[in-house]
């Protein structure tokens, strides 16, 4: 017999073996290969830290950085406070209410990719009828994700349409956990619901809203199929994010150990801001714990 203190390991097994194979030994490989480099003739060779001293000298590569961050920047608190009140209005009861929240998990059914391709056409100068309309009400037809100015809030706005309904469904979730009887004694108390949702809502979401936050994070760090798509990382390389850089390294210019340093650079910003984020969202009990 098992003792039972490897019971619990014997049924966490299959889940702790996918971690190992398809999320840890790929960072390996990957912070591994960063340090490695590829000769004309096609033989890998050790290099060190050449590769990531190279990056720390590199323009375009600090240009894609500031992209980075400046996209993540804005995307992650937008998406989060857009699901949030999503959640927030289909939290309500109603009888259609289950129509709106059929209507906003729908953007999860179609893939990014082809998102971003059904966004190109919404949106093109020519034929796109978002520009039809905005011909017609007087403002002129805009060049969005061809423009520099315009592509990378393009690209936000795409992404955010793409994710917001998908990070409700874990925002309505907790907003379902919070127990009726603490709303009731503070419409008892004579809370007004401005207070209710400041002084209960805001308080008892902290820990959803910081899951959220932190997953988001992690994804939006590594987007790139809407600028593979759309952009090609410009114009001018407004849209150049970290990921588009290490693909063109790899599958462009044949450099693999660039291409993976810059990926586990990238793995470096996502664990510094994650772990950020979680210790600015810590609810007052684990500061006291």
């Amino acid at each position: 017999m098992l003792s039972s203190r490897l019971t619990p390991f014997l049924f966490l097994a299959p889940a702790l073996i996918g971690l190992v194979v398809f999320r840890l030994a790929p960072i390996g490989i990957a912070v591994a290969g960063s340090m490695t480099g590829t000769s004309l003739m096609g033989d890998l060779s050790f290099v060190g830290l050449e590769n990531f001293a190279y990056l720390f000298t590199d323009a375009e590569f600090w240009s894609s950085l500031q992209v980075t961050l400046l996209f993540n920047l804005i995307i992650n608190p937008l998406q989060l406070a857009v699901a949030f009140a999503l959640a927030l209005l289909v939290f309500q009861q109603g009888r259609a209410i289950w129509f709106y929240r059929l209507l906003l998990v729908l953007p999860m059914a179609v893939s990014t990719g082809l998102s971003a391709v059904l966004f190109g056409l919404f949106l093109d100068g020519n034929l796109g009828p978002f520009n039809g309309f905005l011909e017609w009400i007087g403002i002129g037809a805009q060049a969005f994700h061809r423009n520099q100015d315009q592509a990378l809030g393009t690209l936000i706005g795409i992404a955010t349409w793409k994710g917001a309904g998908y990070w409700m469904l874990f925002l309505l979730a907790g907003l379902y956990s919070i127990p009726s009887s603490v709303q009731e004694a503070a419409l008892i108390d004579g809370a007004t619901p401005w207070q209710r949702f400041r002084l209960v809502t805001l308080p008892l979401m902290r820990k959803p809203m910081a899951f959220v936050l932190v997953a988001d994070t992690a994804i939006n760090f590594l987007f790139f199929a809407p600028v593979y798509i759309l952009t090609s990382g410009g114009p001018s390389g407004s849209t150049s994010v970290l990921m588009y850089q290490a693909y063109l390294s790899a599958f462009t210019f044949s450099d693999l150990g660039r291409s993976l340093a810059i990926s586990t650079i990238l793995l470096m910003i996502i664990l510094i801001i994650v772990a950020l984020e979680l210790r600015l969202l810590r609810s007052p009990e684990d500061h006291a714990a």
